[in-house]
């Protein structure tokens, strides 16, 4: 596979950003199978954000030759009073997540899944994390805190500034050169980028997928670009709010009465959920989206580009409604082998049955 086509594999939607395409570009003349890694904290159930889009991204790198670790950060999790802070649950939602992927379609054979455990029985890893650690100003590990799904006022405990030298230390300790991670993450890519020198390492190159957005109203409407990352966490898909997430195992007629009740004003493009699920997932899975509709609403439709489904909207000529429908009959679709491979893979729906009775925190 050339060059270019890599490229175009590690940077297609979802992704959203790359620092640098150039950086990446030299990175795969050099290297024929560079590593990636995402690294997630297994707290609770799947949803479209953790489930799809990041299994997207890993197929795409694993696509373009990319040796890919899932880091299953049970550590992390702990430290973020994930589960109620039970690490053994955290471990069984470890195994859930592994799970999840799998019935997405990321072949198990292909990936290599650590834990988080690993990294921290070895005194090594911690040695690593103090030397980054002292590399960073308390100011500075306080407005990462993003990555925790928390503000800066929120840091409470000496362990929230932990966190965050953890995290860009598991890059090193991994030898990761690409950081494959939802722009939440961004802040503690940047450090990465700017301590690893420092260091004796090298500069990793971050590529940044985008954020699915919750069902829900955002918190301030209308929302601007600006506003939006003040409010990333409260925008976003949560599994801690069940109600305004989509999980991939969530039966047809749980997705049809959750898409029946999300926020999608009419005419209204940016930061609509409907849409959202339409660019990033949809016409990721389909080539054409089909409409159907009563003939005195304009009949069924097909659109072979979100841009010419977009235009349509913003002109009133599809109701959201309609929109609301089709969307959730290609969510079920696109899901149904994640609720079989759940159904009837014992382990699997030993690990669901166990987190569906376990309380969920953010």
């Amino acid at each position: 596979m050339d060059i270019e086509t890599k490229v175009e594999l590690i940077t297609r939607p979802p992704t959203e950003e790359v620092v640098t395409t150039e950086e990446l570009r030299k990175l795969l003349e050099t290297e024929e199978h560079p590593i990636a890694y995402n690294g997630w904290e297994p707290s609770g159930l799947v949803h479209l954000g953790t489930g799809l889009i990041c299994a997207y991204k890993m197929k795409d790198l694993i696509e373009a030759g990319v040796r890919f670790k899932a880091l299953l950060a049970t550590w992390h999790a702990w430290i973020n009073r994930k589960l109620g802070g039970d690490l053994n649950l955290i471990r069984r939602a470890a195994e859930h997540f592994r799970h999840a992927w799998i019935s997405l379609g990321v072949p198990a054979d292909k990936i290599e899944f650590i834990y988080g455990d690993e990294l921290a029985s070895d005194r090594e890893y911690w040695r690593l994390v103090l030397s980054i650690a002292k590399e960073l100003t308390i100011a500075r590990v306080r407005r990462t805190l993003e990555i925790m799904g928390r503000k800066e006022i929120e840091a409470r405990h000496v362990a929230d500034l932990i966190y965050t030298p953890m995290q860009v230390a598991d890059i090193f300790y991994l030898e990761v050169q690409i950081t494959q991670l939802g722009m939440d993450q961004r802040k503690a890519n940047m450090v990465a980028r700017e301590v690893g020198p420092k260091l004796g390492f090298w500069k990793p190159v971050a590529v940044h997928h985008h954020l699915i957005m919750g069902l829900q109203k955002p918190p301030v409407w209308p929302l601007t670009k600006e506003r939006a990352k003040e409010h990333l966490s409260e925008v976003k898909m949560s599994k801690s709010i069940p109600e305004t997430a989509i999980f991939i195992y969530d039966e047809p007629e749980v997705i049809r009465a959750k898409i029946r009740k999300a926020f999608a004003p009419p005419r209204e493009v940016d930061y609509n959920p409907i849409l959202d699920y339409v660019k990033h997932i949809l016409f990721r899975e389909y080539k054409s989206i089909v409409i159907e509709r009563p003939a005195k609403y304009g009949g069924t439709v097909e659109y072979h580009s979100y841009s010419e489904l977009v235009k349509d909207y913003m002109e009133g000529k599809l109701h959201p409604l309609d929109l609301k429908n089709a969307v959730a009959d290609y969510l079920i679709k696109i899901l149904e082998p994640a609720r079989k491979y759940f159904k009837y893979n014992a382990e699997a729906a030993e690990t669901l049955k166990l987190l569906l009775g376990a309380k969920i925190t953010r």
